[in-house]
């Protein structure tokens, strides 16, 4: 539990890639100092094996909310507690459409673990060796938690504005990076995921710096943006720290346990 000035947080809310982690992928030593004075949950677009590299070496333990809340998982066990599955048939219609409307474009799947189509490339992340690859609709054949989205020649929100256009409110579809737009489950967010920890809003601090992180922000009682954010996230933040590479986290959370 920390003590801020206007009221006590039990939770922090934490976002990962642009967030709690440095530009090169780091944590530095001050921000692994000030986690240990709050209770942390990290929540990311990351699916869970993602989650879990960064979690265990930190020492968190509790539950991740990974695949921008569609997927929770027990950090020590690494078990599922709960999960979003995509509905196959939406899914399916939102690729034939992008497919005819965006030629070219490149699919992934994600749920325990990673898939992808040939040609996908992202994130200059190379997937582990054995990842399986094949076109989206054999990949959609089993369950699903989240699908992804990239093409070479069009910005991510581009995609991720038709996307929408397509499907309306029976899926969830976001932004999470300049690299690729992610669509879940519909009502599917990263507030909705923090809420079921059954922490009430007012004691949740919650950090982020792009617009997949807006509902979380908004939701809990202190909604803290990066100082390297969106201009969404800044425009909605209750404050703006630091930049992700001068341990804007570490400064909040050592005010806030004063």
């Amino acid at each position: 539990m920390v003590r801020g000035g206007t009221g006590i947080f039990r939770l922090a809310a934490i976002d990962l890639d642009g967030t709690l982690l440095r530009s090169d992928g780091t944590i530095s030593a001050r921000t692994r100092d000030a986690l240990r004075t709050i209770d942390a949950v990290l929540v990311s677009a990351r699916g869970p094996m993602g989650v879990l590299e960064i979690a265990r070496p930190l020492g968190i333990s509790g539950r991740a909310i990974c695949s921008n809340g569609a997927f929770v998982v027990d950090i020590d066990s690494g078990e599922t507690v709960r999960q979003r599955l995509l509905e196959t048939e939406v899914a399916l219609e939102l690729v034939h459409a992008l497919r005819e409307r965006l030629p070219g474009i490149r699919f992934a799947v994600e749920h325990h673990d990673f898939a992808h189509e040939p040609g996908f490339a992202a994130w200059n992340w190379t997937p582990p060796e054995g990842t399986r690859v094949a076109d989206v609709v054999d990949l959609l054949a089993d369950p699903a938690t989240k699908l992804i989205l990239r093409h070479a020649d069009h910005e991510t929100v581009a995609i991720q504005d038709l996307a929408r256009e397509l499907v309306g409110e029976r899926l969830t579809v976001v932004a999470s990076g300049s690299e690729a737009v992610e669509v879940t489950a519909a009502g599917v967010n990263k507030a909705t995921a923090v809420a079921e920890l059954g922490v009430p809003a007012e004691h949740v601090v919650a950090f982020g710096d792009y617009p997949n992180d807006i509902p979380m922000l908004t939701w809990a009682g202190l909604g803290v943006a990066m100082g390297n954010a969106h201009p969404d996230v800044l425009a909605i933040a209750d404050e703006v720290t630091a930049t992700n590479d001068e341990d804007g986290v570490a400064v909040v959370l050592e005010r806030l346990a004063r």
